[in-house]
């Protein structure tokens, strides 16, 4: 019986730790810190080309990206090509900038240069 209690006592106060270590310190976190965690690979160009492209409604995403991370709906890390899914699925096509280079000889030419090459 006391074992149990004892159990129970350890693991509440191993909860309790785990939510102060996991809450925000100081009056308000940097929105961008708990985004840093989560994102990994290119999603930072999407994010900001998606900011470019719609500086209106994107406040309300990020608020809604970072209660998801709060209430622990989110905890992969997301690469450019989800968080591009994402915005496309709620309907903000974002548009990113997109160069084709070609590898020649150790070097990279865009596809412009190379097509005046051949002329």
């Amino acid at each position: 019986m006391d074992y149990e209690l004892e159990k129970l006592k350890r693991r509440k106060l191993l909860e309790l730790q785990r939510m102060i270590m996991t809450a925000p310190r100081g009056e308000k976190a940097d929105p961008r810190e708990a985004l840093k965690r989560l994102f990994v690979g290119r999603a930072w160009e999407v994010y900001r080309a998606a900011w470019r492209q719609y500086p209106e409604i994107m406040p309300k995403i990020e608020e809604a990206l970072l209660a998801a991370i709060r209430n622990g709906r989110l905890r992969e890390k997301i690469d450019g090509e989800s968080l591009y899914y994402f915005f496309h699925r709620i309907g903000l096509p974002v548009r990113l900038r997109t160069t084709i280079r070609i590898k020649e000889h150790g070097e990279l030419k865009t596809l412009q240069e190379k097509l005046r090459e051949r002329l």
